[in-house]
C-alpha cells in the first residue's frame, strides 16, 4: 500500500470514530459525564494523526522539490549541450509554428532567438521553394522521420541551403505532438556540387561582393580566402622588434587570407577602394574545378612572397630598394607615356619596412633617384619609374 493510501485509510478511520461519537452525543438528551474524557481522547488521537499526516506530507513535498530540482538541472544540462550543437535546432507545434530555437538556428537565420519564436516555419523558406516545401510537410504527420532540403531566407541577407531532418514526438496522454527540426547548412556543398556540374567555373559568379574603403583593415576569417576583384591590398606583419613589415601586395585576380600563412600577426589593409569576394577552404577542398582554379592563384602568391624574401637577402640598402622597385613595377605597375606608374601609393615607411631600413634612409635614396631622373611623382603623388 502506498503512503498516500495509508494516509487516506487513517483519515477515514478517524472520520468514522468522530462520526460515531457525534451521533452518541446527539442521541442523548444530556451527554453523560464519562463522554468528555472519551471525546478528549478521540481529539488527541485526531491531533496525533494529523501531525503524522502533516509530517508525511512535508516529507513528500521535500521529495517532490528535490525531484523537480533534479529534473530542472537535467533540463539545463541538455539545453546547454543542445546549444553546443553546430547545426540549427527548432521545435514546432503540429501547425509548424516555432516554439523553441537554438542559438545555432538563430545564427543561420541571422536573427535573435526570441524573434524566431511564434513564426510559421514555411514563411522562412524562399518563395520559389515554398510550395514544394509545404507539400513535403504533408508527410510529416504520417511518418516519424522525414528528410528534405530547402533554401531558407536569412534576415536582411541572402539565402542558405539546408539539409533538414524532421522527427515527430507524440504525446500519448493528450494525443498532441511536437516536431523537432535539425537544419544543417549545406550552402558550400551545393556550390561545390554546382561547380562540378558546370563548365563555367568563374570564381566571382554568384558570390556577394564585399567593399572596403582606402585605409580600412580587412577582416581575416579562418577558413576563408579573399579574392580581389578590384583594388589593391597591402599585407603586413610585425617583426620581433614591433616594427611593421611589408610582405605582399595583392591586386585584381589575386588571393589572400589567414589560411595562406602561418604568421601569428598578419594584417590586410586596403590601399584603394577594394572589392572582394570570399571563397571557403571547404569549397575548394570539395570542388576539384575550384581547386584547379585556385592553384595558379596560390602559386602566384607564393612567387610574390619569395620575391619579397629575396629583397631582404640583399646586402646593401640601395640594392634592396632597386629590387623592390623592380618588384613593384612588375606587380602593380601601369604603363604610361611618362613611364611605369605604381597604381598604389606607398609611403616611405612602407618602402622602409620592405627594405629593412629606416624611413629617413628611404627618403634620402628616393630623393637621389629623383635627382637622377629615374623616378618622378605625378599629380596624385604616385611614383612613376622611368624606363
Amino acid at each position: 500500500m502506498s503512503n498516500l493510501n495509508v494516509l487516506s485509510h487513517r483519515i477515514e478511520k478517524i472520520h468514522g470514530r468522530l462520526s460515531k461519537l457525534y451521533r452518541t452525543v446527539n442521541a442523548s438528551p444530556s451527554p453523560p459525564v464519562e463522554l468528555l474524557p472519551v471525546a478528549l481522547m478521540e481529539l488527541g488521537i485526531v491531533s496525533e494523526a494529523l501531525q503524522l499526516v502533516m509530517k508525511e506530507l512535508t516529507q513528500q513535498n521535500e521529495k517532490l522539490v528535490a525531484t523537480q530540482d533534479k529534473v530542472e538541472s537535467e533540463r539545463q544540462r541538455y539545453q546547454t549541450l543542445l546549444e553546443l550543437v553546430p547545426d540549427g535546432y527548432l521545435v514546432t507545434d503540429e501547425a509548424f509554428y516555432i516554439q523553441e530555437a537554438s542559438w545555432a538556428a538563430a545564427n543561420l537565420f541571422n536573427i535573435q532567438q526570441q524573434f524566431l519564436i511564434g513564426k510559421p516555419l514555411h514563411t522562412l523558406v524562399i518563395g520559389e521553394d515554398r510550395s514544394l516545401f509545404q507539400a513535403r510537410l504533408s508527410q510529416v504527420n504520417q511518418r516519424s522521420r522525414v528528410e528534405l532540403s530547402a533554401r531558407f531566407q536569412r534576415y536582411q541577407g541572402d539565402f542558405f541551403n539546408a539539409a533538414v531532418i524532421i522527427n515527430v514526438a507524440h504525446n500519448r496522454e493528450n494525443g498532441s505532438c511536437c516536431i523537432h527540426w535539425l537544419l544543417r547548412d549545406i550552402t558550400e556543398y551545393k556550390r561545390a556540387e554546382s561547380a562540378l556540374e558546370s563548365t563555367d567555373n568563374n570564381p566571382y559568379k554568384d558570390r556577394p561582393t564585399h567593399f572596403y574603403s582606402k585605409g580600412e583593415i580587412i577582416l581575416l576569417e579562418p577558413g576563408t580566402i579573399w579574392l580581389v576583384s578590384q583594388g589593391i591590398v597591402k599585407l603586413t606583419t610585425m617583426s620581433d622588434h614591433g616594427e611593421e613589415m611589408l610582405i605582399g601586395l595583392v591586386r585584381e585576380s589575386m588571393i589572400f587570407g589567414s589560411g595562406l600563412t602561418a604568421l601569428q600577426t598578419y594584417q590586410a589593409i586596403a590601399l584603394s577602394k577594394v572589392h572582394l569576394v570570399s571563397i571557403s577552404l571547404t569549397e575548394i577542398i570539395q570542388s576539384p574545378l575550384m581547386a584547379q582554379t585556385m592553384l595558379p592563384l596560390i602559386s602566384q602568391r607564393l612567387r610574390q612572397t619569395e620575391s619579397f624574401l629575396s629583397i631582404y637577402g640583399q646586402l646593401h640598402v640601395e640594392d634592396r630598394l632597386k629590387h623592390l622597385l623592380a618588384l613593384l613595377k612588375r606587380e602593380i605597375g601601369q604603363s604610361t607615356e611618362e613611364g611605369v606608374r605604381l597604381c598604389a601609393r606607398l609611403t616611405h615607411q612602407d618602402f622602409a619596412s620592405a627594405c629593412c631600413t629606416t624611413r629617413v634612409t628611404i627618403t634620402r635614396l628616393l630623393g637621389k633617384l629623383q635627382q637622377q631622373g629615374k623616378v618622378v611623382l605625378d599629380s596624385q603623388n604616385h611614383l612613376i619609374l622611368k624606363e
